[in-house]
């Protein structure tokens, strides 16, 4: 199935999340059975703009939305409930959940980002970006490299940064490595 449809359907999933009902409920507000709803969430059947719009209608979102992930944006407060961000995995190691994806003119971007544990041999994918950062581990320990130094930082421990400079992580211990990051 085409990139475009599999967006579409993990967003039917995000919504459903976001809302906390069950695909049963998604199902009825579309005149579909929860198998023929769960296919939808799939991403390997074609999903039809009228069906979207039923959706839209009943939990009074934007076709747009749905269609082509343009959100509503707040700017009063924005809250992200517990595992409930929208996730990105940048790469198969790496997972990246932002805090703060519905709130307009960010100052700073929050994500819980998730580094799960590589072969000792394979390389730290090292990345430079404008501005800021802050990481404080939640969970693990990982190796932080910065500009060619090395750090061990442990759970409690964080580290605030140039981000322009060559940086990566890998976990340690076999074990993923759970952190806050803050992207200023």
């Amino acid at each position: 199935m085409n990139e475009q449809i599999k967006q579409i359907a993990e967003r039917l999933a995000g919504l459903r999340d976001a809302l906390e009902i069950t695909p049963e409920e998604m199902g009825n507000a579309c005149n579909l059975t929860t198998d023929e709803y769960l296919k939808l969430e799939s991403g390997t059947v074609d999903i039809s703009v009228s069906i979207l719009h039923q959706i839209s209608q009943a939990f009074g979102i934007e076709l747009t939305a749905l269609m082509f992930g343009d959100e509503p944006k707040m700017n009063s407060y924005f809250v992200t409930r517990k595992g409930k961000g929208i996730a990105v995995e940048r790469t198969k190691a790496y997972k990246y959940q932002s805090l703060a994806a519905g709130f307009t003119q960010r100052k700073a971007d929050p994500f819980l980002v998730t580094v799960h544990p590589k072969p000792d041999d394979e390389p730290i994918y090292l990345n430079e970006h404008a501005g800021q950062e802050f990481n404080l581990i939640l969970k693990g320990r990982m190796l932080f490299r910065i500009n060619g130094k090395d750090l061990i930082l442990e759970e409690g421990d964080s580290v605030y940064f140039n981000s322009g400079l060559p940086h990566g992580m890998k976990a340690l211990d076999g074990e993923k490595v759970r952190f806050l990051a803050i992207i200023l």
